[in-house]
This record gives C-alpha cells, structure tokens and sequence, in this order.
C-alpha cells in the first residue's frame, strides 16, 4: 500500500516527539501490506476502525494518538487526512476530513 504522505508523519513528529517510534512503526507497516479489504487489513492492525466513506482509523501508541486514512484498496493508496491525539480526534469529522 502507498501511504501519501510521510511528511504528514515528520511533521507530527516535530509537535509530538513521543510518537516517533509509534508512527513510524505504523507507516513502514502499513506501506508493506497490500490488503486486499477489511479482513486483511484487520489481521494487520487489528485496533483498526472503518468510520465510512473509505476511512479508517488507525489507533497508534497505545491509543494515545489515532490516524485517519482515505484507504482506497483498488488502488493499493492510503491517504493520510488526519494525524492527532485521542482528544482532537473526538472534535473532527472522520466521514468528511
């Protein structure tokens, strides 16, 4: 899967230093897989949440930060819409972000 783009990442990193190891970790993860839906994509992470509109939530660090990707699996891209913590996530619309 092509995740776009890491430099959502390095600059999350640089506001929260802490989720380096947890993000990176992710990103190398998920850019390894080639899922072909939701049960493939579950085995991965199975922390993953699908919210609608081809989104999914990823919970990272322990749920301390959570990631919202645009997953087209036909494509094999994984666009990066929203990167924050547990408490900015409950303030967004995931459906529409």
């Amino acid at each position: 899967m092509h995740v776009i783009s890491y430099k959502y990442i390095r600059e999350y990193i640089k506001k929260y230093p802490d989720s380096r190891v947890s993000l990176t970790s992710w990103y190398r993860k998920l850019n390894r897989k080639r899922p072909a839906g939701i049960h493939d994509l579950k085995r991965a992470f199975p922390g993953v949440d699908y919210v609608g509109n081809n989104r999914y939530v990823f919970n990272i660090k322990g749920n301390k930060y959570r990631v919202v990707v645009l997953l087209l699996f036909s494509t094999q891209i994984a666009y990066i819409r929203f990167i924050g913590t547990h408490a900015e996530y409950g303030r967004i619309n995931c459906k529409e972000i």
